[in-house]
């Protein structure tokens, strides 16, 4: 069994590129870490490269290659505080056209854990499409990758302009519901429909006013004790409502 111990190593240094987003793109690939992720990616069809630290056994149902690296390489290569025993090198999927009856949009979200949380609630309420914004979390920072528990993998998700989105969905009847605090209905009030678009904002301003008029109507989540919620509990208890 070969294992790489350097770090100068070539491959070494080109996987450890895509701990930046502009590789990532340029690359259209991605690391994760860790058993869990692996195989999500593995059942998906998405995992290229399989990275073992030197005294682990491979018990992944994996057919391609297989990478073993020393400590110190690992260390290079994990993203996370604590040594991963396994890596995986990703492609990143191309955007299905078809983007299902039930989509979430995300403007301007910056926080990555949010955004990873409200993409493992949307697979999990059985939506089918996820897209944010052009100023939106990386969809592929590490913290967003592990806060998605692998839902991920199984989501058609993109990013993109969200008003061309909405115009596009728009024609073809969907209807359009934008989270807000302002001149909106209480979430209760809304039926399930079978074609259904939510918006959900930016931490600290929402859903911005042209998406907001855009929008075929408003939602707020009825509470008794606070005005609003994080926008990744708001959007899970909005997947949970409207669920498939």
């Amino acid at each position: 069994m070969e294992v790489i111990r350097s770090i100068q190593n070539t491959r070494i240094k080109s996987w450890c590129k895509l701990h930046e987003k502009k590789y990532r793109e340029k690359e259209q690939q991605f690391l994760i870490e860790n058993e869990h992720l692996i195989n999500e990616a593995i059942s998906a069809h998405l995992l290229e490269t399989l990275i073992l630290k030197e005294d682990e056994k491979n018990s992944f149902d994996f057919e391609g290659p297989v990478y073993y690296v020393s400590e110190e390489v690992m260390k290079k290569l994990k993203m996370s505080q604590s040594l991963p025993a396994c890596m995986g090198v990703c492609r990143i999927p191309k955007t299905n056209q078809h983007l299902g009856n039930k989509i979430i949009l995300c403007d301007d979200v910056q926080d990555p854990g949010n955004v990873g949380t409200m993409i493992r609630s949307a697979y999990a309420f059985g939506f089918d499409s996820f897209i944010v914004s052009n100023l939106s979390a990386d969809l592929y920072n590490d913290k967003t990758l592990r806060s998605t528990q692998g839902a991920i993998f199984h989501m058609n998700v993109c990013r993109g302009n969200l008003i061309d989105f909405i115009t596009l969905l728009k024609r073809k009847d969907y209807k359009i519901y934008a989270t807000s605090l302002k001149d909106a209905k209480g979430l209760s009030e809304f039926k399930n429909e079978e074609k259904i678009v939510l918006i959900f904002g930016n931490e600290g301003r929402g859903v911005r006013q042209e998406l907001l008029e855009m929008a075929d109507d408003r939602i707020f989540i009825e509470m008794n004790r606070f005005e609003s919620l994080n926008v990744a509990m708001a959007a899970t208890i909005c997947c949970y409502w409207f669920r498939s």
